[in-house]
């Protein structure tokens, strides 16, 4: 059963073990050093808006926040991760309909954005079924110093 949350500090360990490589990282978190550290983890948590957990049962199972939410107009989703162990169950569809929530009923937000990487096929493709089209697109640099596309993407609220 899923449940949400406020993050605690002391979820950040747990949390900050999820990505289990650099690009798992660069996916989550694209300016974080790997591996991630807790503390930095909480310290820019801080700097964003409704930082979330998802649970399964007592176990956290994901996480994710807005970078940025203006009230009447649109929030930007980041920092989404899943643990590992719990992928394929539906924890990040939970999560972002719980981040949906609050951006439409509490925010009221027109719209949500969400930018995803090229390489990250399991992300695009659930944004796609949640809803979410790509608006623009832009080349970046990997962890690996790559160039990758980062796809930006937008869901409306009638």
């Amino acid at each position: 059963m899923f449940a949400n949350r406020e993050l605690q500090i002391s979820d950040t360990e747990i949390i900050a073990s999820f990505p289990g490589s650099e690009k798992e990282l660069f996916y989550m978190f694209p300016r974080a050093a790997y591996p991630l550290n807790p503390e930095f983890l909480y310290q820019e948590s801080q700097l964003r808006f409704y930082p979330t957990v998802v649970t399964y049962n007592t176990e956290i199972a994901g996480y994710g926040n807005f970078i940025n939410a203006e009230n009447s107009n649109f929030c930007t989703m980041g920092n989404i991760v899943v643990n590992p162990q719990l992928r394929g169950i539906g924890v990040a569809s939970y999560l972002i309909a719980v981040l949906e929530s609050v951006a439409f009923k509490t925010l009221e937000a027109k719209y949500i954005k969400v930018s995803c990487f090229n390489e990250n096929t399991a992300g695009l493709l659930l944004y796609r079924k949640l809803g979410y089209l790509p608006f623009e697109a832009e080349q970046r640099q990997s962890y690996d110093e790559k160039n990758v596309v980062l796809i930006h993407m937008r869901k409306y609220f009638e």
